[in-house]
């Protein structure tokens, strides 16, 4: 079992023509990936890489089945290509644009509201399920299959701690990084519910930082609904208020947006946090026994 993606998974790309686009579709595909279609509108008809292109995602949701998609579309286009592909029926959307403007992401997230989809990002390195299928850039050959789930907002610090549960011999089921901007898809309350349902998980690593309260909620969540041990590590201790670092959402505008505030919430909710990332295999070992 895993979470959001598997061997089942069908991928449409949006953007598959782009320099970035092109370049991550072949990476995907050696990965193992199922990439059954790509879509950039007016080269409908070509195929690059051995996909086949179409205009619109509708027309490689109806041909080639494709299930989900991931976008490669810069951020002036990337809330339409969002929309269209929640609007021709695919179950899961990734997307890993960066800078799209906030009132944007409102927007499109009150229009995914009358759908079924499942939204990853924006501004997110995407999901991997080792082993089966991989949805993003993050590098396949570090990841190991095994029974802890990982859920992020950060990228390379998931990379990080990754190659060390896999050199540790602590394999995952599935990681997925949820993106680091203010608005987002899905996020880490609703990720922890899935890995909470999963039967493969049995153990869930959170990786969080400074700026907003989804920390608080997930904490919150934690201790009052889930039974599976969660770790959790969260990065910014050095951050002054009201100054951005790195992601968009990275920002404290509010005393209880800090990490000492965050840590606080974790630890009355049961939670082990970790202060350095190599930590965190120590504390996953002690609680898988």
């Amino acid at each position: 079992m895993s979470i959001l993606i598997g061997r089942n998974t069908r991928v449409v790309v949006q953007g598959i023509t782009g320099r970035q686009g092109s370049y991550h579709t072949q990476q995907m595909l050696d990965y193992g990936t199922h990439i059954v279609a790509g879509v950039t509108p007016g080269k409908g008809g070509e195929w690059t890489l051995g996909v086949p292109i179409f205009d619109t995602v509708k027309e490689a949701v109806q041909i080639q089945a494709a299930n989900t998609a991931i976008i490669f579309v810069p951020a002036p286009a990337a809330p339409d290509a969002i929309m269209e592909a929640a609007a021709a029926g695919v179950e899961l959307i990734v997307c890993l644009t960066e800078h799209i403007p906030t009132q944007d992401m409102v927007r499109v997230l009150k229009f995914m509201e009358h759908g079924d989809a499942t939204l990853i990002g924006p501004n997110s390195p995407g999901l991997i399920t080792p082993g089966q299928a991989k949805v993003g850039i993050m590098p396949g050959y570090i990841h190991k299959p095994g029974q802890v789930g990982i859920v992020s907002r950060s990228g390379t610090l998931t990379y990080e701690i990754v190659q060390g549960l896999s050199e540790a011999g602590i394999g995952q089921s599935t990681v997925v990084g949820i993106g680091g901007d203010p608005i987002i898809g899905a996020n880490f309350v609703e990720i922890l519910r899935m890995f909470e349902l999963d039967p493969l998980t049995e153990h869930i690593v959170l990786i969080g930082e400074i700026g907003g309260h989804d920390e608080q909620e997930a904490a919150a969540y934690i201790g009052t609904h889930m039974s599976k041990r969660v770790t959790a590590f969260l990065v910014g201790h050095s951050a002054p208020v009201g100054k951005r670092m790195g992601h968009a959402g990275a920002i404290v505008q509010l005393p209880e947006e800090t990490i000492s505030d965050k840590i606080a919430a974790f630890e009355r909710a049961g939670v082990k946090v970790a202060r350095r990332p190599e930590q965190i295999g120590d504390l996953v070992r002690e609680s898988l026994g």
